[in-house]
């Protein structure tokens, strides 16, 4: 058995993340539940298995092998998480990229991880198509007639109706690859080992224990780890039901989806709930009220979001903190106490630090670099193909997460922002986090970003982008009353030096404002 921190429970030297998932179905009493639900369809855990098994026979008479790399390019669907558990079985080696990214995007990737195949729904199908060339193994196509690629429904119908034999592969061993957006240069590829699992079982279990009875559902695309762990595996390691929403997210149809399915699980970034909130009514125009509860991370969520959200909505959201490089380590759920704006406490068995700019440990309250010690079974294998970035944030123990953070004495932990969005003016660091929530409690303004503009004298001035509520004017007089709003509520030196309006924020297709495209 390979030992791990206490709270994580012991992981076997052999195992499989669809062995651990598909193969303990019966085991587990889960064969007559409903694993997924969507418009117009669900699956039983033991047809959505059975799809598994024949799905997996049908793929490697197709060509394949255990340890090879597969481009799996869909949006949320049940293929997409039949496709994984499929590959997972043989030992393949599942890549999770955006399905919204272009040829260039998908050629890169192709090429950096050594991808032999793909699987595809027949709208994605078109770059795959382009560079087919550059697949040796093939391309597999659901919903699709396409003469250049095997179907996908006929692998399924003519494989054997029968147990596929599950890869025998170590915990340690790569079980799949997730490729990020890539906003600072071409994207990573984050490879993971079968051993992730038991860190998103346990550490869901600890902060969200799962009821019979529960249906889960993720905002975004199963390409990020966080939705794919919270809208597809957990669902399987615990029984309940993964709500499927095929279309992209917008808040009408998100709200519907927890209308018409009965979400009680809800997992998104702090954007969609204030898109929700902005919604004049929403509380009274759907019926919300199988939530128990929303789960919010990616970004920071304001205490006033929260608390008007808990007062229309009814329910609580629970922050928590994670990263591609590992799974959930922090957060807060119904068995601890709130604590708004904060992201909540360390999963048990997860060790956290918060260092200054000569690693040594500072006291509560105060600002510094965001470290979570690296023997978490959640953890990265590495960078593919990058060792030099791997050691640049992997070293002496520790992940060095990109974050500044501080922690109050209660050991709640709480995000001042990422390293390189927070920025010194007049000497003195600024968190764009900090003014952004004062900023969006303001009537006039729906969202907010802070950025830096660089100054000769002061090095850099305070630069304020909103999007304005509906009717309201874009004025000077606007500007300067934002402006004098902010200076009332916190320290003057942290009061935007400019106010910019804007029609929209760019985000990224999880929602993220993505800050570095407004910095001039």
């Amino acid at each position: 058995m390979t030992g791990m921190p206490a709270g994580y429970r012991q992981i076997p030297e052999r195992m499989n993340i669809a062995g651990e998932l598909i193969d303990r179905i019966d085991e587990r009493g889960y064969a007559d539940r409903t694993a997924f639900v969507w418009d117009g369809g669900e699956i039983s855990f033991s047809e959505f298995a059975r799809r598994v098994n024949r799905l997996a026979h049908g793929l490697s008479e197709f060509g394949i092998k255990q340890g090879m790399p597969v481009l799996v390019r869909m949006h949320n669907c049940v293929e997409f998480a039949e496709t994984v558990q499929a590959l997972l079985k043989i030992g393949a080696l599942p890549v999770l990229q955006n399905s919204l990214l272009g040829e260039e995007e998908v050629d890169y990737v192709i090429g950096h991880s050594d991808a032999k195949a793909a699987v595809t729904l027949s709208s994605l199908a078109e770059p795959l198509l382009n560079l087919k060339d550059k697949l040796p193994a093939g391309i597999v196509t659901a919903n699709s007639n396409i003469d250049s690629s095997a179907r996908y429904d006929d692998l399924i119908a003519g494989a054997p109706d029968s147990s596929f034999p599950t890869a025998d592969t170590a915990s340690n061993d790569p079980a799949f690859f997730v490729y990020t957006s890539g906003t600072t240069g071409r994207p990573k590829g984050i490879v993971h080992a079968h051993r992730w699992v038991i860190a998103l079982g346990d550490s869901n279990a600890y902060r969200l224990p799962p009821k019979q009875g529960d249906r889960a559902y993720a905002t975004g695309e199963w390409s990020f780890i966080s939705a794919l762990g919270h809208n597809v595996m957990f669902p399987l390691r615990n029984g309940v039901t993964g709500v499927i929403l095929r279309d992209r997210p917008s808040p009408e149809n998100v709200l519907r989806t927890i209308q018409d399915h009965k979400v009680t699980l809800m997992y998104s970034v702090a954007t969609v709930y204030r898109r929700i909130l902005a919604i004049s009514g929403v509380e009274n125009e759907y019926d919300l009220s199988s939530l128990r509860g929303c789960n919010a991370t990616g970004e920071a969520l304001e205490a006033a979001t929260w608390q008007e959200f808990k007062d229309r909505v009814g329910c609580d959201i629970w922050e928590h903190y994670g990263v591609s490089e590992m799974q959930m380590v922090l957060g807060q759920g119904p068995l601890q106490q709130v604590v708004p704006g904060s992201i909540g406490v360390p999963i048990p068995g997860t060790d956290v630090a918060v260092l200054d700019d000569d690693y040594n440990e500072i006291a509560d309250g105060e600002i510094g670099h965001f470290l979570i010690a690296s023997d978490n079974p959640g953890f990265f294998l590495g960078y593919h193909k990058d060792p030099e970035k791997t050691a640049e944030v992997v070293h002496d123990g520790w992940y060095h997460t990109g974050d500044l953070a501080s922690r109050d004495a209660d050991g709640y932990y709480r995000i001042a922002g990422r390293s390189d969005d927070c920025f010194k003016s007049r000497g003195i660091f600024i968190s764009p986090y900090e003014i952004e929530n004062v900023l969006r409690q303001h009537p006039a303004i729906a969202e907010a970003c802070i950025v830096p503009l660089a100054d000769a004298e002061i090095g850099n001035r305070i630069r304020a982008v909103c999007v304005l509520k509906d009717g309201t004017p874009t004025t000077e007089e606007t500007s300067e009353n934002i402006r004098q709003s902010v200076r009332s509520r916190i320290a003057p030196y942290k009061t935007p030096h400019i106010v910019e309006f804007i029609d929209a924020l760019p985000k990224s297709p999880v929602g993220k404002v993505l800050r570095r495209e407004l910095v001039s």
